[in-house]
Order: C-alpha cells, then structure tokens, then sequence
C-alpha cells in the first residue's frame, strides 16, 4: 500500500500559488494554498513530506491518438494479445500517460471488429478489476477511419476505405459504438448530411481529418456537432489568405479542440507556434503523440498492415517516403514545445488537461477526491530543460 503524503509548495497547473496536497490511501484528501511554513494538518500518524519547491504538479497525460506499442498495432488485435495490452497499458504508465484511445487507423472491417472486440474484452476485464492504479488505462477507441477523403489519405490504404453512410457506418462498429469514443472522418463525404448528427446520438465525439473540407464545409459540420480536428495541419489543405480551410475554420471556433503532433517532423515548430498563438494557448489545442507499434522498441524496419514503415529517430515512414506517424512519446511533445519557446506551464496543460476537456471527462485536473496519480514538473534553469517524474 502506499505510504500517506504530504506534498508542500507544488504549483498546480492552471492556478497562481503555491499548494499543499495531502495524500491518504492513494487519493488527494485535501488541497490548500496555505504557506509552507504553516504546520501541516493532517490526521494521518504515518506521513511522509515531499517538498516540490516550486515544481509543477499535474495529472498524467491522456493520449487520444496512439496506434498501437512494443511492437502491436491496434488494427491488427486479437485476442490471444490481451497479454500484451497489459504489457502496453504499464509501458504507458511509464511514459507519463494515465490513459488513452487506442487508435485503429483504416483497414478491412473485419479486421476492424476483431480489434474492437478484443478491446471491449480488455476494458470490461480492467474495469472488474479496478487496474487503473500503477497502470494506464484505456478509455475508449479512436476509429480513425476508413471515411476518409481518398486526396488526403495519407499511409492509409485506399482499398480500405469506404463512403461515409449511416449503412457502412454502423456495418464497421458493429456491436461496439459503446466503447468507441473519437471517429475521424472527411465531412465533405458525407452528402446525407446525416452521419455526424447519427454518430453524435450514438455519443461519439466526431473528429475531422484526412479531408478537403472546405471552411463552409467545416463549419456545416461542427455546427451538426463535430467538436474536434486530427492532427491539424497534416492531412487537410494548408492555411490559406483566400482559402481557409477545414483548419481555419477550427481555429476560429472555441468550442473545436485540434490535435498536434509536436515531433517537429508532422508539423514544424514555426506553423505550431502560429496555431497556438492563434488559440491563445488556453483551450483548444492538446497534444497526441500519433506513435506507432514500434514505440518502446529500437529504430528500424518493421511491418505495417501490409507494408513496412522504417523509424528514424523517432519517425516512421513508408517505402516511398510518406509520413506514417512516430515512435516518441506522448510527453516528449510536451518537452519539444518548451524547447521552442512554449510557456512550461501550458506546454504540460495541452498534455494533461486539455485532452481531458476534449473527450468531456468528468476531471480534467488535480482535485480532491481523485486518485493521487501525480506528475512532478522540473525546470532546470542551467540546462534550459524540463523533465518529469511520477511522484506517486
């Protein structure tokens, strides 16, 4: 069992001051902003002192796109792997992350139900269970695909993807919308003007992505109630004087959150400080680290569906090129921003809080009640660089 705690002159993201939090059998029991040198109050006889000095504190990162680690891709579960989801689920903890969607990019529906279906196995056995101390968890799916634009298809399979219609729609999820938490989809495929007002009823947060929308287009489609944007910048027209686009118009809206993939290959480091300055850095825009099964393993070939993707440094590409996504952490995003001038305190927001508000969870930062799973959140002035630990 954990040993009871008491943290002093922590700075919690999104609030001035310094606070103190008491830690009891695991959960935050109370949090002050009372002066460190006030004695602590606490009714706990076994207490431990943790003075972070002025260090950030926050809750774990949440990864909305992540497409599978140590060597397992999402699209291709089975169930004979629920093993090693528990192995990936660990890994992540590791990493900073407290939860995720595991991403299942396009590929045959068949393939598609049996990746679903091994992951309502896994959430119902984690949810029995209550794994979620020491242990990401998953939170639902990410469906990123197959209603893409065939323009913007990017490392995804053009045999694969299908219309966008209600019929196929509900042919690729099947018997599982209830664990399906993000779809992406191109908005302009939809010319029912049904499929996000459906997938909006059956409580899916629609994504848009691997589109040409244009700025109408987009704004038809959050207007039905699309409330999000994948991977912004990468697969989807460039900012334009004239032209706009589905990104723009996402810009502009404060009730869209876009996604950024901060690797500095996706998207460079000069067109991300435009978005978030764009956004003002206060809501809106929340990393996902888009890794790929490699993540956790060392650089090098590896299969990918039917193709091979070879990682360089952190970044994964087809044969020909294509930019198929990443093998670095979610957090290391975090640590990337501040490197190109991100306020630290932001930076860690757009990785913790941000992706919470995103998928409308219940707790969105450190508050009393919840499970104490806590980042530490160092500056190191010398070195210009920021790190992290878990501190519990």
């Amino acid at each position: 069992m954990r040993t009871d705690l008491l943290i002093e002159n922590a700075q919690i993201i999104g609030h001035e001051g310094l606070y103190q939090l008491e830690i009891a059998q695991g959960k935050i029991k109370s949090i002050s902003n009372r002066s460190s040198e006030i004695a602590p109050q606490t009714s706990s006889t076994n207490i431990s002192i943790l003075d972070l000095q002025g260090d950030w504190l926050s809750l774990g990162g949440i990864d909305l796109q992540i497409n599978g680690a140590l060597g397992l891709a999402f699209p291709d579960l089975a169930p004979t792997d629920l093993p090693k989801l528990e192995q990936i689920c660990d890994f992540l903890w590791q990493q900073g992350v407290d939860g995720f969607l595991p991403t299942i990019v396009t590929t045959s529906v068949e393939k598609t139900q049996r990746s679903l279906a091994t992951i309502a196995q896994f959430m119902a056995t984690q949810d029995k269970t209550n794994t979620a101390d020491n242990t990401a968890k998953i939170l639902g799916v990410h469906l990123e695909g197959p209603f893409l634009n065939y323009q913007k298809r990017g490392a995804h399979p053009e045999q694969y993807l299908l219309p966008l219609t209600i019929e196929n729609i509900q042919r690729v999820l099947g018997d599982y919308s209830q664990i399906v938490k993000v779809i992406t989809l191109a908005p302009e495929l939809d010319s029912s003007n049904q499929a996000i007002t459906y997938l909006r009823d059956q409580n899916m947060i629609v994504s848009l992505g691997h589109s040409q929308a244009t700025a109408t287009e987009a704004e038809a489609a959050f207007d039905q109630g699309a409330s999000m944007v994948t991977h912004a910048f990468n697969a989807m027209p460039s900012l334009h004087h004239r032209q706009p686009g589905l990104l723009g118009a996402a810009i502009v809206n404060p009730d869209v959150y876009c996604g950024l993939i901060a690797d500095g290959n996706h998207v460079c480091p000069m067109m991300l400080e435009i978005i978030l300055k764009a956004s003002n850095y206060e809501q809106g825009v929340f990393l996902v680290s888009d890794a790929l099964a490699p993540i956790g393993l060392a650089e090098g070939v590896y299969p990918w569906d039917e193709r091979e993707i070879t990682v360089t440094q952190g970044t994964a590409r087809l044969a020909d090129g294509t930019l198929s996504g990443t093998t670095l952490p979610l957090l290391i995003g975090v640590q990337n921003l501040v490197k190109w001038g991100c306020d630290p305190e932001k930076a860690i927001a757009m990785a913790t809080i941000a992706p919470r508000k995103a998928i409308n969870l219940s707790i969105t930062n450190v508050t009393v009640g919840q499970q104490a799973n806590l980042l530490r959140w160092h500056w190191d002035e010398v070195q210009q660089k920021l790190s992290w630990s878990r501190i519990y």
